[in-house]
Order: C-alpha cells, then structure tokens, then sequence
C-alpha cells in the first residue's frame, strides 16, 4: 500500500524499511519487493537472486530481465529458463526467442520451438507464430521439431507444426 500509495500517502522509503525487517525475518517475497525499491543496482542483483533461490518464479524473471540490460546474456537466459520451467510463460518467451536469436548461446531452434510449445500448453499461444515461421523457414527438420514436441511433453503439439508448417509429417 506504501508503494502504490493506496488507501495512504505513497511512501517508498517506509516501504522498504518494512520489506527490508520482513526480508531479515525469512520472507522471500519482501526479499523479492525490497530489491525492486533498492537504489543500489548491485544489492538489488542480489536480492533478486535471493529471492529466486527462494522459489519467487518473478524474482527470476525480474533477475534475467536485469541481467540481459547489463549485457550478461548467459547468466540471464539461465535465469529464464530456471522461471520458464517453473510456469513463467514471461520467461519462457524470452528463452524462446534468445534460443531462436542466438542471445546468450548459439542459436538453438529445438529449443526455440520446444519453449514455444510449452508456452501453448500454459494457454500463451503468442509463440506458436514464431514456430511455424522457423518450420517453414527450414530451421528446422521433422526429427527436429519432435525432438522440441518430447522436450515440451507434447508431441501432438510437434505433429501439428509438421502438419501445418510441413504439410505432411507421419504419425
């Protein structure tokens, strides 16, 4: 309510003197909060990886999405795909992308389209664009896309790129 200044007078410094007593007492999610209201780009690093190393999917997210700003492009799409395998269908767009785009790795288009695939089954259909555009575009073979679809946990999912970007595929 401080933060946002709802039902009182925003106040961001008592804010985190509250998240920062909380984050002391074990609670991951003032962890999480305190970093996002610290000045110093270092200790909110730091608090942000507490924080995901505490299980806060977001804090993760949060942590690559820094990451990525200062040019640690690996230690960022680590971090992604640390959230996008915990349900972050934020993250697991990102990952989906850097993988396609090469962003902190070789470019990997069975990863690519594996995260594309699993941000479909966590209701995100937002990538199966970019999927088809790399089937059709010959990034990748059928071996290849079913090798994302058992990554993903869903081979259906892989049949029916094949199907679409491929017109063909076997069953």
């Amino acid at each position: 309510m401080l933060v946002m200044g709802l039902g009182v007078a925003e106040d961001r410094a008592r804010a985190a003197e509250l998240f920062r007593a909380a984050a002391e007492g074990g609670d991951a999610y003032a962890v999480f909060n305190l970093a996002q209201l610290v000045d110093d780009p270092d200790e909110s690093l730091r608090l942000l990886e507490a924080a995901a190393r505490e299980g806060i999917v977001a804090a993760a997210a949060v942590l690559a999405d820094r990451l990525s700003a200062l040019d640690r492009d690996e230690e960022a799409l680590g971090w992604y795909v640390w959230a996008a395998e915990r349900g972050h269908t934020g993250a697991m767009n990102a990952a989906a992308c850097w993988y396609r785009d090469g962003f902190g790795t070789t470019p990997d288009p069975v990863q690519a389209v594996r995260w594309f695939f699993v941000m479909l089954a966590h209701g995100d259909g937002d990538g199966i664009h970019e999927a088809i555009q790399l089937a059709k575009a010959g990034a990748l073979d059928e071996e290849q896309i079913r090798d994302a679809g058992r990554l993903a946990g869903d081979p259906g999912a892989a049949e029916a790129l094949i199907g679409t970007a491929l017109g063909g595929g076997r069953a």
